[in-house]
């Protein structure tokens, strides 16, 4: 069993996109760098000039992606050089987050223009989707749409 000691747990719902709607409260740049052989995730984000690395962990709590519990360090210059060099492979976005009508939407816009829009339900229930959020596809349960799964060497 995974100890959920020092982790927060992500129930989060993925949908495609076909626009950023309206709301954005804030718009952060994002380059996470997965570590090859492991589930750890470097993570730099860039918002109004600031400039934040932190070192995550993600474990699975159940079969496919929707339920993780993570667990993340905040990293100094020094740390994040010596990580940074380990082998990776990257993927660099920009998150647009959205608050609206009581939703908190974070649309992540891709380098190649794909938007993907996450819904953190936490521990809450599961709330229907805005209609205000074009979904093209449900995409929470495919593999194939998880960062570590986007990225590139």
């Amino acid at each position: 069993m995974v100890s959920l000691k020092y982790a927060v747990v992500e129930r989060e719902r993925r949908f495609l996109v076909r626009a950023v709607p309206d709301g954005v409260v804030a718009t952060r740049r994002i380059m996470d760098r997965y570590l090859d052989g492991t589930r750890l995730r470097l993570r730099e984000v860039v918002e109004d000039e600031q400039v934040v690395r932190k070192l995550g962990h993600k474990v699975r709590l159940k079969d496919g992606p929707a339920e993780i519990a993570c667990t993340s360090l905040y990293l100094d210059d020094a740390e994040w050089a010596l990580l940074a060099a380990l082998p990776a492979r990257t993927l660099r976005k920009t998150r647009h987050l959205v608050e609206r009508d009581g939703f908190i939407v974070a649309v992540d816009e891709h380098e190649d223009g794909t938007l993907v829009a996450e819904i953190d339900d936490r521990d809450g229930p599961i709330r229907p989707v805005p209609s205000w959020l074009e979904v093209i596809a449900d995409v929470s349960n495919d593999e194939n749409w998880t960062g570590a799964r986007l990225a590139r060497p």
